[in-house]
């Protein structure tokens, strides 16, 4: 049995390595459709189940893992920003208050799919409309659900995190790890990859 993961995101390609260092990557493409009315936690499983569910359909003898995260202002839930207008709103929103990154994630193998999610609080330092100008005019903010980057210079933002640094990364490492001990026992987790 291989171990497949659903995304080419580089940070969860970077994460899971620390679980387990032999898997493939196998990116899911079908759309994104957020449910109207659900709540955030509902949302990141129902898309981490999607996807990976389209690629177990496709290695259906294959463990497949599929995440998603979103970040989210009083349940209201903010994706990724499209233009530069819309990472400034997301920053001036997030701007000296606290918020949410849920990441769900769903593990699929012969036809069953189990979903799980990790919730973080992230508080942010009161921004200057400068400091968000300048952070709406780098690259980073525009691939991550609400508009920055925790791992890069969007750390200079953060006042504080409660709750796991790297589900607000895009996967919560050591849930996920014990989620996969039935599967890859830590002997196997813990393996070098083999040459």
């Amino acid at each position: 049995m291989k171990l497949i993961l659903a995304s080419q995101s580089p940070r969860r390609v970077e994460l899971l390595k620390q679980i387990y260092p032999d898997f493939l990557i196998k990116p899911a493409c079908g759309p994104e459709i957020i449910p109207e009315n659900a709540a955030p936690w509902e949302v990141v499983q129902q898309l981490a189940k999607g996807k990976a569910e389209e690629i177990a359909a496709q290695y259906p003898q294959d463990l497949v893992i599929g995440a998603d995260t979103v970040v989210a202002v009083e349940q209201q839930i903010l994706g990724k920003p499209k233009n530069h207008e819309q990472c400034v709103e997301m920053l001036r929103l997030l701007s000296g208050r606290c918020h949410q990154v849920y990441t769900g994630v769903a593990l699929a193998l012969g036809g069953k799919t189990e979903t799980f999610y990790d919730v973080t609080q992230v508080e942010f330092y009161p921004l200057r409309e400068e400091e968000i100008q300048w952070y709406a005019s780098l690259d980073e903010p525009y691939d991550k659900a609400g508009g920055y980057g925790i791992q890069g210079k969007g750390s200079l933002l953060i006042k504080g995190i409660q709750g796991d640094y790297f589900n607000v990364m895009g996967f919560p490492v050591a849930i996920a790890a014990r989620k996969l001990l039935p599967y890859f026992p830590f002997s196997k987790i813990t393996a070098k990859k083999s040459e």
